[in-house]
C-alpha cells in the first residue's frame, strides 16, 4: 500500500434495492490507487449486489460512485436518463469483472475469448490485440493454452483465463466476485496468486472472498459486510485480531476456531 496514493474508488451513501427490500443501505468507503481490498461477510449480505453496483450492472437507487474520476451519482426516485446510462458505461470501461462462473464462452479458444472485447468494444487492430493477450496468458501462466477451447480447461484455468479476458481491457480496477468458490480446494492457490502478482504489480483490486487466510495475508484492507452495511473496514491484522464489533467477532469465530484466520 502506497499512502501518497490518491483515492480510485469513493463510495458514498451508497443504497440499492430490489422488489423484495432494501439489500444496501448508506455503504461508503474510499480505496487508494494499488490497494487490494478484501470484502468479506455472510452468504447474503449484499456483497455481490455491491459488486455489480461499482461495475455499474446494477444501477445504484441513491449515493454516488466514483472510479477513475468518473462519477455516477443517482437521488432517491431519480429516473435514469440518458447521461446516467452513458456515465455507467464509462466507469465500465474502467473496471474488469470477474464472477464465480468464467462466462467464457465454449465456441471459442482461450486466445479468442481473451480477444474479442479489445477488438470489438476498442476497434483495436488484430494483431496488437493478438500479441496483447499472448502477454497476458503468460502473465496468468496460461502460455501454452491459447488454442485450446474452455472445456479442457480445468476450474483454475478457465479463471485465470477469465482474469486475462479481463485485463484485456487494461482496466484501472478488477473486481472479482468470489471467484475461487467453484474450485476445487487444491486449485484455488492457483488463482489466488494471480491477484497477489497483479497487487505487486500495483493493480487496484476488491476481491469478494471466503478465503480467510488470503485475506488477511494479501490485503491492505478488510471490509466485513452484514445486512447490507459495511460493519468494520480496517487493516487486516487489525480486523483479525481486533475487531471492534460483536457481529465481526461472531462471524470470525468460526474461521479462527478451524485455524483460517
Amino acid at each position: 500500500m502506497n499512502l501518497i496514493n490518491k483515492p480510485l474508488i469513493v463510495v458514498e451513501n451508497l443504497c440499492k434495492g430490489f422488489e423484495d427490500g432494501e439489500v444496501l443501505r448508506n455503504v461508503s468507503f474510499t480505496i487508494r490507487e494499488g490497494d487490494l481490498a478484501s470484502i468479506i461477510g455472510p452468504s447474503g449480505c449484499g456483497k455481490s449486489t455491491f459488486m455489480r453496483c461499482l461495475n455499474c450492472l446494477e444501477l445504484l437507487d441513491s449515493g454516488s460512485i466514483s472510479i477513475a474520476g468518473v462519477t455516477i451519482s443517482r437521488r432517491p426516485g431519480q429516473v435514469p436518463d440518458e447521461k446516467m446510462l452513458d456515465i455507467a458505461h464509462e466507469i465500465r470501461s474502467e473496471v474488469g469483472m470477474v464472477f464465480q462462473s468464467y462466462n467464457l464462452f465454449p465456441h471459442k479458444t482461450i486466445i479468442e475469448n481473451i480477444m474479442l472485447a479489445p477488438m470489438v468494444v476498442k476497434k483495436q487492430p488484430k494483431d496488437e490485440v493478438y500479441e496483447q493477450a499472448m502477454k497476458l496468458l503468460d502473465k496468468v501462466g496460461l502460455k501454452g493454452f491459447a488454442s485450446k477451447y474452455p472445456s479442457t480447461l480445468s476450474g483454475g484455468q478457465s479463471q485465470r483465463a477469465a482474469i486475462a479476458r479481463a485485463l484485456a481491457m487494461n482496466p484501472r480496477v478488477m473486481l472479482y466476485d468470489e471467484p475461487t468458490s467453484a474450485l476445487d480446494p487444491e486449485l484455488v492457490g492457483e488463482v489466488l496468486q494471480v491477484m497477489k502478482d497483479l497487487d505487486a504489480e500495483g493493480m487496484t483490486q476488491i476481491i469478494v472472498t471466503h478465503e480467510m487466510k488470503f485475506a488477511r495475508d494479501a490485503s491492505d484492507y478488510i471490509i466485513f459486510m452484514d445486512n447490507g452495511e459495511i460493519v468494520e473496514y480496517d487493516d487486516g491484522d487489525i480486523l483479525f485480531t481486533a475487531p471492534k464489533s460483536e457481529r465481526t467477532k461472531a462471524f470470525l469465530r468460526h474461521f479462527v476456531n478451524t485455524g483460517v484466520a
